[in-house]
């Protein structure tokens, strides 16, 4: 496993990470959750990731159970605020009072006295920025997180963000944490350019495309049984990405993949890892043995032949409208 910086801070995060989202606490027992982080933990990966909303709430718990007894120095560990987590109508958003109240809810249940990331879920359209960036400010100042960071704002957003830190003397925020793969490409035109003006690090969430990059969804036929797709919870998110244009179109990535010697989901992960703005790429796991294969995408180098041959083959199905990246706004 090799280590990249988080933007410009000081803090070195695994360039695989491992993400709990979905999977811990709803979709996998208990049992093959604890296997996969520690199958995580065996392979090198000392960056974990996950959301107080994820599950509701059973996520942060589980992982905090599956990391007990670890060396806490030798791990970064992410969550993030925004979605409800509540029935109130202040258990949501980046209002000062649901900042404040759902970092401690998180650190209990990760059972740890800090996260060294705390990230915006997404952009609040309804809480003043000051606000939040306060709040934020003073989590830090408590100790209660180290870094800042967001997930999925757009550039404009960040931007203002981080001049509202630098006008109010506020550490800057190091991190977004968006979507990327090789077919959702939307933050390459405007929120990877101002990150890296910025110094914000990218901490890329789904590089498989939700599985679907693993060619294991074929066109004109139904998903395999267990998989993403078949999952009441989960299902909807592999919806736009499997038509038969985008699963012929990956099927064609089979042979480049074996070219590399990797396999279909080492390919996606290496990809996205080609981009020096990404610090890290998020995995999950439903089974040990599919953190063991991923991880092996780390380290590995592309070279501008078989990337050039990626861009051929996808060709239109790749998503690049940076207007993509949207946060919920309720005044709309």
């Amino acid at each position: 496993m090799q280590h990249r910086r988080l933007g410009r801070s000081g803090l070195k995060v695994s360039e695989i990470s491992y993400g709990n989202w979905i999977t811990h606490g709803s979709q996998v027992e208990e049992d093959a959750a604890l296997a996969c982080v520690n199958a995580a933990l065996e392979v090198g990966i000392t960056t974990f990731d996950t959301a107080d909303v994820y599950a509701g709430t059973k996520a942060e718990s589980v992982l905090g159970k599956a990391l007990a007894g670890q060396r806490r120095e030798g791990l970064e560990i992410f969550t993030k605020v925004y979605w409800p987590t509540g029935p109130g109508v202040n258990d949501r958003g980046l209002s000062r009072k649901h900042i404040l109240e759902s970092i401690n809810g998180s650190l209990r249940r990760l059972g740890t006295d800090y996260v060294d990331l705390y990230q915006a879920h997404r952009y609040d359209h309804e809480t003043p920025l000051e606000e939040t960036m306060r709040a934020f400010e003073d989590v830090v100042r408590s100790g209660k997180a180290l870094y800042v960071g967001v997930s999925e704002w757009d550039a404009e957003q960040i931007r203002r963000a981080v001049e509202i830190a630098d006008q109010m003397g506020f550490d800057r925020l190091v991190s977004n944490q968006p979507q990327y793969s090789m077919l959702w490409r939307v933050i390459e035109a405007e929120v990877v350019p101002t990150s890296q003006e910025l110094g914000l690090g990218q901490v890329v969430w789904s590089p498989i495309a939700q599985g679907v990059l693993t060619g294991k969804y074929l066109p004109g036929q139904p998903a395999p049984e267990g998989s993403r797709a078949t999952d009441p919870t989960s299902g909807h998110f592999t919806e736009r990405l499997r038509t038969d244009e985008i699963l012929t179109r990956v099927q064609k990535l089979k042979p480049l993949a074996e070219q590399a010697g990797l396999s279909m989901a080492q390919l996606a992960v290496a990809w996205v890892l080609q981009n020096d703005n990404v610090s890290s790429a998020i995995i999950g796991a439903s089974r040990p043995e599919q953190v063991v294969e991923n991880v092996r995408a780390a380290g590995v180098v592309l070279e501008p032949e078989l990337l050039d041959a990626i861009d051929i083959v996808l060709g239109d199905v790749v998503q690049t409208d940076p207007r993509l990246t949207v946060s919920p706004n309720p005044r709309a």
